[in-house]
């Protein structure tokens, strides 16, 4: 499980260095103005179609049916559902891929109602609409492949296929949009030729360990039906989930131009340490968790989730005090070039101040709701789910007139913090103790070091005299700085206070190495 996390973390890494890219890419050439937003849109269209058919409840559903056949009835019994799903899964994609292009004009009016019909705006967002769509297709095969690789063992392969998408993203950008109209439909093509690009990645290793390509219609396997009912459920879930990532985009298209591109460029600065360490995590224990509720060994699946929550906090919690502190000196370094202003760069910061103060708890949540997913209870997370996207509601429908999109961004954080602490409450009464005396400890140590790192960070970014705003020093001395004393001082502080986390996460990357 340890080398699984330190596979998916440095895969992982390597595709958020090139979506950093990516985005400094987009913003150099076309900043956070209309033609942006309408790309930002578009693309939440299939990622949200993503999230809600495959990654949010495909896999949930799929990994625990499937181990638990490779564990009791062998390869060919879990091949022939992997098969199965494989064909039914094609044939519903291939469905909502042409319902989505007939009716791209509705769904942009319902994903961002603000903007108006007639406008160019509007009008842009249809069309990419249509180019994106099709990545649904191929990207929710990729995440069945994911689901069947990571059960058998692999974890490279699908954790570094979104490196493909940015590679395309980036490539199209620079190449093609000089010689398209509009420049910014140079996006949209390379979202369809990066969903082909890492459908194609998983196919060779997929033959290697022996996945049969060959379509099976068993629709009355029971294996397949007892993953039916529990994706109904998920669909909830998932549902629920993605409303509340469109209840952002809903709301932002109400508030001044650019509100939806300050809340991507922002979401993506967060899912940096998110996705490089958290969802790695999530990712690698989940086979581990479904194995053990298959045997029947609570102690060990619960030991295994405070393993994973204990180090998410331990990278999360001082991730977040260093976006608390640095958010607009890392947005200037990372966007701030080409269209992409001071200004932007100050309303973003103020998007990523929002959701970095949640950032521990949203990583948090993703830990627990495996042990859910591996007990095949997806229920309680749906219904806590739907509770927090009231809260959250709530509090939007409060922050967002004062606030713009920082007030949305808060909203996010308050009601990811009642999301954990519903869920670590629900787990406790139904498997019981959680150990946490010895998560409570060593969030504290976490919290004392980070708090150290946040003071030494502050010195050093905004104690001296860093000159001219525009200069190389204020734009990228101070924030590398800032880094670098953050990262040793943290370490060193955690060093002295023998925090076993440390060591566990050492262990991570030795095992990687080796």
């Amino acid at each position: 499980m340890t080398r699984a996390a330190g596979v998916v973390g440095l895969a992982t890494l390597a595709s958020r260095i090139g979506g950093f890219v990516r985005d400094v890419v987009i913003a150099y050439l076309f900043g956070a103005g209309p033609a942006a937003d309408a790309f930002f849109v578009a693309f939440r269209i299939p990622n949200l179609l993503r999230r809600l058919f495959a990654e949010g409840t495909l896999t949930i559903a799929f990994i625990p049916v499937f181990t638990e056949l490779l564990k009791k009835k062998g390869r060919e019994e879990a091949f022939l559902l992997a098969r199965s799903t494989f064909s039914l899964l094609s044939l519903a994609l291939l469905a909502v891929t042409i319902a989505g292009v007939i009716f791209a004009p509705e769904v942009v009016r319902l994903i961002a109602p603000g903007f108006t019909p007639g406008e160019d705006t509007f009008a842009l967002a249809v069309e990419m609409t249509r180019w994106c769509l099709p990545y649904i297709f191929f990207i929710s095969l990729v995440a069945l492949a994911a689901g069947v690789l990571n059960s058998l063992g692999h974890f490279f392969a699908p954790a570094a296929a979104p490196a493909l998408l940015n590679l395309t993203i980036i490539a199209t950008a620079l190449v093609l949009s000089p010689r398209v109209d509009p420049p910014v439909l140079s996006l949209a093509m390379g979202v369809v030729i990066g969903g082909i690009a890492q459908l194609l990645m998983q196919l060779p290793y997929l033959k290697a360990k022996g996945v049969p390509f060959k379509p099976a219609w068993d629709l009355k396997n029971p294996a397949l039906r007892r993953m039916l009912r529990l994706m109904i459920p998920a669909i909830f879930g998932a549902a629920v989930y993605q409303v509340a990532v469109l209840m952002d985009t809903i709301l932002a298209s109400f508030l001044p131009s650019g509100t939806v591109s300050y809340l991507y460029y922002a979401d993506r600065l967060i899912q940096f340490p998110l996705g490089i360490f958290a969802i790695a995590v999530s990712t690698a224990i989940l086979p581990s968790l479904s194995r053990q509720a298959a045997d029947g060994d609570k102690k060990a699946l619960l030991s295994t989730m405070g393993y994973g929550l204990r180090l998410i906090l331990f990278i999360t919690v001082p991730a977040m005090v260093g976006l608390l502190v640095l958010a607009r000196p890392l947005v200037v370094l990372l966007f701030m070039r080409g269209e992409f202003t001071l200004e932007m760069a100050g309303e973003t910061a103020g998007a990523v101040m929002g959701l970095g103060a949640g950032l521990w708890a949203i990583a948090g949540v993703r830990a627990v709701v495996q042990s859910f997913y591996a007990l095949k209870d997806i229920r309680t997370p749906v219904a806590v789910a739907a509770l927090c996207l009231v809260i959250k509601l709530a509090f939007s429908l409060a922050l967002m007139g004062p606030l713009k999109q920082t007030g949305l961004a808060l909203a996010t954080s308050a009601s990811g913090v009642a999301n954990l602490l519903l869920l670590l409450w629900l787990l406790r009464k139904r498997v019981g103790l959680l150990g946490g005396r010895r998560l409570f400890k060593s969030g504290l140590g976490t919290c004392a070091a980070a708090a150290v790192m946040g003071l030494l960070v502050a010195l050093v970014a905004y104690g001296p005299d860093w000159g001219d705003p525009n200069g190389a020093l204020w734009r990228w001395a101070r924030p590398m700085a800032a880094l670098g004393v953050g990262t040793a001082s943290y370490f060193a502080a955690a060093k002295l206070m023998r925090l076993a986390e440390l060591g566990e996460l050492w262990q991570v990357f030795r095992s990687r190495r080796a």
